[in-house]
């Protein structure tokens, strides 16, 4: 039984995030074809989704990563703040920006607007998860693993407090929908 088990539905389960990460990677390996893919991938929350991810890449690949905040514990403070920034110069590459979720765009129109000051050749956008019913901007998604409903989920990076980032799925805390 797992620790959570009693406090954490199942939402997501883990062959579905397998398909979505599986498919996501073929995309991936397809449109980049003949380049080299910097993923920078969003700390702390993608870095389960963004390690599956890269297995699913078939090739050249370096990774980055991004540490930035806007949430303390389940609400965003409107606020978006780099907490830890990538250690190689941007210029020039093929970014592939890796995020675990995507609900009101503000973290990721941030980040876009800071990368593209630093003159990459591309930006692309991957996310496991996305929140459509909670956007207030509008940001370019390229590829995007599955559409949820309005829910708070933990799990595979995910966290509440930084509890249950270590579940192999996404849940929902009981009695939190």
């Amino acid at each position: 039984m797992s620790y959570a088990q009693s406090e954490v539905d199942v939402f997501i389960d883990v062959p579905k995030l397998n398909e979505a990460v599986a498919r996501l990677g073929a995309q991936i390996t397809r449109d980049y074809q003949g380049k080299e893919i910097t993923v920078i991938a969003i700390m702390k929350g993608a870095l389960p989704f963004a390690m599956d991810l890269l297995r699913n890449i078939n090739g050249p690949v370096s990774l980055e990563v991004l540490g930035c905040s806007s949430y303390q514990g389940t609400e965003t403070t409107g606020e978006v703040r780099i907490t830890y920034d990538v250690t190689k110069p941007l210029a020039g590459r093929h970014l592939l920006v890796v995020e675990d979720i995507i609900d009101t765009g503000l973290t990721m129109k941030f980040l876009l607007e800071n990368l593209q000051a630093r003159h990459p050749a591309s930006i692309k956008v991957c996310t496991l998860l996305e929140k459509p019913s909670r956007a207030k901007t509008k940001v370019q998604i390229d590829y995007k693993g599955l559409v949820i409903e309005d829910k708070f989920v933990v799990g595979y990076g995910l966290d509440f407090d930084e509890k249950y980032r270590n579940l192999p799925y996404i849940g929902v805390i009981k009695g939190t929908d």
